[in-house]
């Protein structure tokens, strides 16, 4: 009998030993954690965006606007264009970023707005541009724009 208690002993602290560390990594992972650690680090005065949910896999950061994600000028450059997953406003002035989901410095196609109220969109898969396109890996081009210039259309 003692050597049944001994082992159910032994098995018991093992069980126990293996499951904090999961439960420590697991804690990593949630959504919050990953856009809150990527805003406390961000420099202000910049807007970010990230190639995964969650604000992981870092793309760049504009202080301005960029109207082509994919050439070779501006912050955002080359394979950055539809990429973005998403994005953090950590911008100094209270403007919002409007992200389109065409180029050029007609800030045509659709468009939805970050608010600087807002902070950060982790999941940009449930967010849609006023053409109707999707945001998530659709954003070519963002520009700084006062809320009121969105009208409404913003990211949740």
């Amino acid at each position: 009998m003692r050597k049944i208690s001994a082992v159910m002993t032994t098995l018991g602290l093992a069980a126990l030993s293996v499951g904090v560390p999961v439960t420590a990594a697991q804690a990593d992972v949630q959504p919050a954690a990953g856009c809150s650690s990527a805003w406390s680090g961000a420099t202000p005065g910049y807007f970010y965006a990230y190639d995964s949910t969650n604000c992981s896999g870092y793309l760049g950061k504009a202080a301005g606007d960029d109207s082509n994600w994919g050439n070779s000028a501006g912050s955002f450059q080359g394979g950055d264009s539809n990429k973005a997953s998403s994005v953090l406003n950590k911008g100094t002035s209270g403007m919002a970023v409007a992200v389109y989901n065409g180029t050029g410095t007609d800030w045509g196609g659709g468009y939805s707005c970050l608010a600087r109220s807002e902070y950060y969109a982790s999941n940009l898969g449930d967010n849609y541009f006023t053409s109707g396109a999707g945001v998530n890996n659709g954003i070519s081009s963002h520009r700084w724009a006062w809320n009121s210039e969105c009208y409404g259309n913003f990211l949740t």
